[in-house]
């Protein structure tokens, strides 16, 4: 069902720099937010911002991890409107969309790297994790997926 993002915390060089991950579970899309720090008060600001930008009917719910950057998770769900669940600890194949794509996101920025020096900008050119074709989608990209999904969720003909 569209609508369902799981989420994290990719931290940078000393755990002092990170990036907000979300990824749609059914169209795999991958936006990214660009944060100062790992902090709460970051990812509850990050989060709350990218997600107000997908609209409402596919923003349903964000699975996260048993991490400290979601100690804000009330606000965050009272701001968006998105329930926000928790994994068990110490289970990562909760989130398996998530876990998969923190994996390709390190061949743009590599365990170690500082962070902070990315613009949200240079973030959101990471596109080629969503312009790839993937086979779980039969070929499509998730933007091509995610788009036929807001385009069925608001009720207009999808091709």
């Amino acid at each position: 069902m569209p609508g369902h993002w799981e989420g994290e915390l990719i931290k940078g060089a000393g755990n002092k720099s990170a990036v907000g991950v979300l990824v749609e579970r059914a169209s795999r899309l991958v936006p990214l937010a660009k944060m100062p720090d790992a902090s709460a008060e970051s990812a509850l600001a990050a989060f709350t911002l990218k997600l107000r930008s997908i609209a409402e009917p596919m923003r349903v719910s964000l699975t996260y991890d048993q991490g400290k950057g979601m100690m804000r998770h009330a606000e965050l769900a009272e701001r968006t409107g998105v329930r926000v669940y928790f994994c068990d600890p110490h289970s990562p194949w909760q989130r398996p969309t998530c876990e998969n794509t923190n994996g390709l996101l390190r061949q743009y920025m590599p365990k170690g790297t500082d962070l902070s020096v990315y613009t949200q900008e240079e973030l959101d050119a990471i596109d080629s994790m969503n312009t790839r074709p993937r086979k779980t989608l039969d070929w499509d990209t998730p933007m091509q997926a995610f788009a036929r999904m807001m385009a069925q969720a608001s009720g207009h003909a999808v091709q």
